[in-house]
């Protein structure tokens, strides 16, 4: 599989028509991404250089191109002035950002949608959140961004003030977690058509010009597979760990395995798999359980790569009807099977993070 090394040495090959030295060395070419089967690259060319643009771009794409496993190439660009630097891994390396006043940052992911992922996040961040620590919640599913209604917030408008790059968001307070989410700044069942750097600015937007204030755990719930808000995720904040969510089925399996591939590659450190749907328990036989889409998928994920198993949450009809009217199970039934779940796995963040 490509790595960012492999990518970022076959590109200092392209030499500066005037000073022959490679654009990696010269930081023209910064922020080399890799997640198969996509690669992208920022492009920051200064003003000097700016005739050499469409060669530099033909160029990068057909090396990039010529690895087996890479399809798709995007190339950004960054307009602001370029200093050149002699120092090869200082400016292929991605710039973190941490967020003012986040403690910790835990990335909820999956690499299918369908999962639950959400679920999970909005959960864990209530769960947190009872334990007595500063949660807030990002909801970076630009696509779909379900949230809001999760928490039953999304008729909520969250205030701005100042302006431009003073401009800050305050986000809504729920059950004694922050939440930022696309789903407060677009109308029911708008669709979301965006692609590379505007996702790439919403992201950072909702990561450094919203008023977080002081938290403990900021819980990021991505959206399914391997795109660009993950990689933009992983390029510019810190990350304490991700959580990777999978259901028992094989099928659920195989994209998890490329979504926990993804943060490898990138760097992530990896917490561990949840398990999501793992049985159902009827509403009327609580000592019954039921294995309806299979069993062992998430223990065989974890012992692949040598992660914890961190929890397997059950179907129950609470978790269903609690949700559609914005209630997560672990605020209004904090004794079912679920929500005792959902505790032990916040209970594991705080041990891990914070003793």
């Amino acid at each position: 599989m490509t790595t960012v090394e492999d990518a970022s040495y076959a590109l200092s090959k392209i030499l500066d028509a005037g000073s022959q030295k490679n654009v990696i060395e010269l930081g023209w070419i910064k922020n080399v991404r890799v997640a198969v089967p996509r690669s992208i690259i920022t492009l920051a060319l200064p003003s000097y250089a700016n005739s050499q643009r469409d060669r530099i771009v033909q160029e990068v794409r057909k090396i990039l191109l010529d690895f087996v496993d890479i399809e798709d190439v995007q190339i950004e660009l960054d307009n602001s002035n370029v200093q050149p630097s002699s120092n090869n891994s200082e400016s292929s390396a991605p710039q973190l950002q941490r967020v003012q006043g986040i403690k910790q940052v835990i990335a909820v992911s999956s690499g299918k949608g369908g999962v639950g992922k959400s679920t999970i996040a909005v959960n864990l961040a209530c769960s947190l959140s009872k334990l007595g620590l500063k949660t807030g919640l990002l909801d970076a599913d630009i696509y779909g961004p379900n949230a809001p209604s999760m928490l039953g917030v999304s008729e909520e408008n969250p205030k701005v003030h100042g302006s431009g790059n003073e401009q800050r968001l305050i986000p809504i307070n729920k059950y004694g977690i922050s939440i930022v989410s696309m789903g407060f700044l677009i109308e029911e069942g708008q669709p979301v058509i965006w692609r590379g750097p505007m996702l790439n600015s919403i992201i950072r937007q909702f990561l450094y010009q919203v008023e977080w204030n002081s938290l403990d755990f900021l819980i990021i719930d991505l959206p399914p597979g391997t795109g660009d808000a993950q990689i933009s995720l992983a390029q510019s904040v810190p990350i304490s760990g991700a959580i990777i969510v999978t259901t028992p089925q094989k099928v659920s399996l195989q994209d998890s395995r490329r979504g926990l591939a993804m943060f490898k590659q990138l760097g992530v450190p990896l917490i561990g798999v949840v398990e999501n749907m793992s049985f159902f328990i009827p509403p009327d036989q609580k000592d019954k359980k039921y294995a309806i889409f299979g069993s062992g998928g998430g223990q065989l994920l974890a012992d692949e790569n040598n992660l914890p198993l961190l929890a397997q949450i059950p179907i129950e009809m609470h978790v269903v009807s609690e949700s559609n009217i914005g209630v997560p199970i672990s605020v209004s039934e904090p004794n079912t099977n679920s929500s005792l779940k959902f505790k032990e796995l916040a209970s594991l963040l705080k041990v891990k993070f914070c003793s």
